[in-house]
């Protein structure tokens, strides 16, 4: 199945970047451990241009930072639930900040429909999960919820080609 990219996010929907910042952006994609000097020889431009370009992009909170893509369940961390809250609606950004503070919350999307709040965990087993779904239900102001074990992951990864 071919799938068009520009039908499914539409370009006048991104922000606009240059041309050159989209390469650094593209080359770190690649590979993220690339080094500036790297990234310059690759785009054909000097280090101290890539350095500042960087930065720019940085600042500009279009790069946020970097992490490390993990296979948690080698590291003791092997269930992933999705779990649906529903929040009492002036309290919201209250409580997606304490969720977003805890250790083993990956995801916390504030979204539409039937629920307010969906959150992405991972767990060293069930009984691990049920401890933070009853912490999570004793929170104020949430009022529901509905909780989906992640039986097997097709795709996890937030590098969108760009």
């Amino acid at each position: 199945m071919t799938v068009n990219q520009e039908e499914l996010s539409p370009a006048e929907e991104r922000p606009t970047l240059e041309n050159f910042d989209l390469k650094i952006i593209r080359a770190l994609q690649q590979d993220p451990r690339s080094s500036f000097r790297d990234i310059a020889r690759k785009i054909g431009v000097a280090v101290g241009t890539v350095q500042s370009r960087f930065k720019k992009l940085e600042e500009n909170g279009i790069i946020r930072g970097f992490s490390v893509d993990l296979d948690y369940s080698k590291i003791g961390l092997g269930l992933t639930s999705v779990i649906f809250l529903r929040v009492k609606g002036k309290h919201l950004r209250d409580v997606e900040a304490k969720l977003s503070r805890v250790s083993n919350v990956c995801i916390v999307y504030d979204i539409t429909g039937d629920f307010d709040v969906a959150v992405v965990a991972k767990f060293a087993g069930p009984s691990a999960m049920d401890r933070f779904i009853k912490q999570v239900l004793s929170m104020n102001y949430v009022e529901r919820s509905v909780t989906s074990i992640v039986l097997n992951s097709v795709k996890e990864n937030y590098n969108v080609p760009i």
